[in-house]
């Protein structure tokens, strides 16, 4: 028997059935997103990895491919352009081995590295000058072979994620790029400033406090070939200081520069932790999950909904 009472006819939002409880900021961007996926993460990852851009050629974002090419490669060619493809010459003849340049940044470019070693190798059987533009020119080689792992980290989301929501949080790769530019900066602009600015302190206090024991040593690759690779990782405050420092002539070693090199690495490698943490909170958001919180984080979390559900 019909009622004369007034019945509420507005529909429930999509994907929330009616008397349900709101949806969470996350839950709506995951259910405006395409599930499907958009092709092969794996074989998107191998070919952005052999060639920049191949992987989003492979998904159909042909614009994008184009444009991670050149940038990419364009980087590696002026880099060797710059460092007349001498940047292995820095090892010394004991450490030339077969696969002594996969432990470089470069190697995160493997296409182009695999056609550098072809043309040029370990050089000539005899020392050469170094080019006045040999600094500049092998870090952007290796420059090249970071963009490019974060190349392949963005081909493997959109593969899994290839629908981007309107207003969607900062982008994974983004958020890890962010962090090789200055420490913390990826977690500082998804809202999590008090993790951002405490990442940047330690990693940049522990990279000064190295450079500062190694006398500005562990800023040179052609002494500490490897040791600078994973410096290299802490990205734009080492560039910056290997070229406003310089690379001065150092008739004695200091005492502590052994402790110096490994600090700064450490550094370097710490920061890659740091790329991983934000790369996986911006991945939650996007794929509606809940982002990797520490058990601290977690409890404080469900103190405060449970403060709001009993304000009394």
């Amino acid at each position: 028997m019909p009622s004369d009472a007034p019945t509420d006819t507005q529909p429930a939002s999509a994907g929330q059935e009616e008397g349900s409880a709101p949806l969470s900021r996350a839950e709506r961007l995951a259910q405006q997103a395409t599930p499907e996926r958009g092709g092969d993460p794996l074989v998107a990852v191998i070919l952005t990895w052999l060639v920049p851009g191949a992987g989003h050629a492979y998904l159909g974002r042909m614009a994008f491919a184009g444009i991670a090419f050149l940038v990419v490669q364009g980087l590696y060619l002026i880099g060797v352009v710059l460092s007349d493809g001498m940047f292995l010459e820095y090892l010394p003849n004991e450490m030339r081995t077969r696969f002594a340049a996969a432990l470089s940044p470069e190697a995160g470019n493997l296409g182009a590295l695999i056609v550098h070693v072809k043309m040029f190798g370990f050089g000539y059987p005899y020392p050469r000058v170094w080019p006045s533009t040999m600094d500049l020119g092998t870090a952007l080689t290796a420059t090249s072979g970071v963009l490019n792992v974060l190349l392949m980290s963005r081909a493997h989301f959109d593969a899994r994620h290839p629908a981007r929501a309107e207003r969607a949080p900062l982008g994974p790769a983004l958020a890890a790029a962010s962090c090789w530019v200055l420490p913390g900066l990826g977690q500082f602009l998804q809202g999590r400033k008090r993790r951002g600015l405490l990442c940047a302190a330690l990693l940049l206090s522990l990279f000064a406090v190295a450079c500062y024991m190694a006398q500005g040593a562990n800023l040179d690759r052609e002494r500490h070939f490897y040791y600078w690779a994973g410096q290299f990782m802490l990205g734009l405050p080492a560039l910056v200081a290997e070229f406003v420092h310089g690379h001065p002539i150092l008739t004695d070693m200091p005492s502590r520069v052994d402790a110096g090199i490994v600090m700064g690495c450490v550094a370097g490698l710490l920061n890659i932790l740091v790329m991983l943490d934000a790369y996986g909170y911006s991945e939650a958001q996007h794929l509606g999950t809940e982002p990797p919180r520490s058990p601290k984080s977690k409890a404080r979390q469900a103190a405060e909904a449970g403060a709001q559900e009993d304000p009394a």
